[in-house]
Parts: structure tokens; C-alpha cells; sequence
């Protein structure tokens, strides 16, 4: 998926504790290896505008930023000079991780790999991943949930508005795949030069995979099977969890 528009209002839309708890969750799970933070080179996949990848290196994590969107990594590569901090972002397709190294830990969260709507590309995401993972290397990543796709998104709506900027998200039930949800985002920025709001509108399309399915694809990308569980890791899932938050490890 890439992000056009949308990188201008990520950061002021998204809640900015939840790379707190991604932090925490990557911090719990690679203590599992029994290395130091700067022993340990972890790949940040799907990394957005870069915010999980640059606290990782606060946190004296070895780290790389790998995403499709050339105006996400603008923004991250800003951010982490803002920062001080030294993060080699890269673009590139999660289906193929071209251009990349190996690492300990790759991490993957905010459902992007929900966005993987054929069977074949998650596959293939999955694939690259080990691919691209020293032995014994770990996966981390979340997913949203079938029970957050058909019971919670249909019909949500959200909006937000500043002084120079409004945006409308409204989700509805897709039918370009099982278990799928079409988000449809409208931006309206403030234009001084020509004293009116320019307009954009993306159309961002996921869908949600059972546990089984997820499983069963780690198993032929070469992984552990693992147990998915929730509230970042912290508890097992139930019939309404939203998202899930899984852990592996490359065989």
C-alpha cells in the first residue's frame, strides 16, 4: 500500500502510546535471544513514518526501516535526524525485501500485513522474511482479526479537524475478498496561496486471515507455529479480540 497524502496527517492522527507498547512488546520478546540491545540488528518492516524504528535505536537497538511508501520514509528519515539518531531507511516491497540484510528481529506491526489481500502475497511476505533472518532469527508482527474486520469496522466513522486540516475516515464491509474492509479517507488541507482546502481521497482496502490460516502459512515459510495472543502480547485472545500479536522464530 502506498501513502500519498495520508504521510502529511499520519503522525497527528495516530496515538503516539502505541509505540510505547510496540517498544515494550519488542523489548519483552527479544530478551528471548540473551543478547545485548546493541548486539542485536532488528528490521523494522512496514515502518511508517519511521517512529517504532527510531526508538528502537534509542534504545540502542542496531535498526533498519524498510517501507513501500516514498513519502512515509521522507518523513522517517527526517524524523530520525530531528532525533539524532542513525536509521538507514529503505523502500522496498515486503513480498520480496529487495535490497535488504539479515537480521535478528523482524518486526512488523500497525496491520500492514493485513493489507496483503491475496493469500499468495502474505505467503510470500512470510517468505522473505525468513529469507532474510538469521537462524534462530525472530518474527514479530500483529494482525487485526476477523472478528475486529466483519463486527467492528463495518460502519465506523472517525473524524478529525485542526485549524488548517480535517479528515474523515468511514470503513465499510469489502467484497474484493473474504473477511475484508474498505476504508475510504478523505484529507482536506488549507491552502494559503489560493485561500481554499484542497481536497484528496484514498481508498485503503485490508483483510483479516483466521489464526489457523496464519499458522499454517508461518509452517511453509519455514517458522515455528505460534499461539497468537493479545493486548501486545500481554494476554491470550478470545472470540473478540481485534488484533493479534504473534511471535516467531525462524527453524
Amino acid at each position: 500500500m502506498i501513502y500519498t497524502e495520508f504521510a502529511k496527517f499520519y503522525d497527528d492522527l495516530f496515538d503516539a502510546t502505541l509505540y510505547e507498547r510496540w517498544a515494550a512488546y519488542v523489548v519483552r520478546q527479544a530478551g528471548i535471544i540473551g543478547k545485548e540491545n546493541n548486539e542485536l540488528k532488528i528490521l523494522d518492516l512496514a515502518c511508517g513514518t519511521g517512529r517504532l524504528a527510531i526508538k528502537l535505536a534509542q534504545m540502542g537497538f542496531q535498526v533498519t526501516g524498510a517501507d513501500l511508501s516514498e513519502d512515509m520514509l521522507t518523513i522517517a528519515e527526517q524524523r530520525s535526524r530531528e532525533a539524532d539518531v542513525e536509521v538507514p531507511f529503505i523502500q522496498t516491497d515486503m513480498r520480496s525485501m529487495d535490497g535488504l540484510d539479515q537480521y535478528d528481529i523482524v518486526t512488523c506491526f500497525d496491520d500492514s500485513l493485513n493489507y496483503l489481500i491475496d493469500q499468495n502475497d502474505l505467503l510470500a511476505a512470510f517468505k522473505a522474511v525468513n529469507k532474510h533472518l538469521n537462524p534462530r532469527g525472530q518474527f514479530m508482527f500483529d494482525m487485526i482479526t476477523p472478528y475486529q474486520v466483519t463486527e467492528v469496522y463495518p460502519g465506523y466513522m472517525y473524524n478529525y479537524r485542526s485549524e488548517d486540516a480535517a479528515f474523515m475516515w468511514t470503513s465499510y464491509e469489502g467484497d474484493f475478498a473474504p473477511m475484508a474492509v474498505e476504508h475510504e479517507l478523505n484529507f482536506f488541507q488549507y491552502n494559503e496561496d489560493k485561500d481554499a482546502y484542497d481536497a484528496y481521497n484514498e481508498i485503503h482496502r485490508e483483510r483479516a486471515y483466521e489464526h489457523e490460516e496464519i499458522d499454517k502459512m508461518l509452517d511453509q515459510a519455514g517458522f515455528s507455529g505460534t499461539t497468537p495472543r493479545t493486548d501486545f502480547g500481554e494476554k491470550p485472545f478470545t472470540d473478540e479480540t481485534k488484533r493479534w500479536f504473534f511471535s516467531t522464530h525462524k527453524n
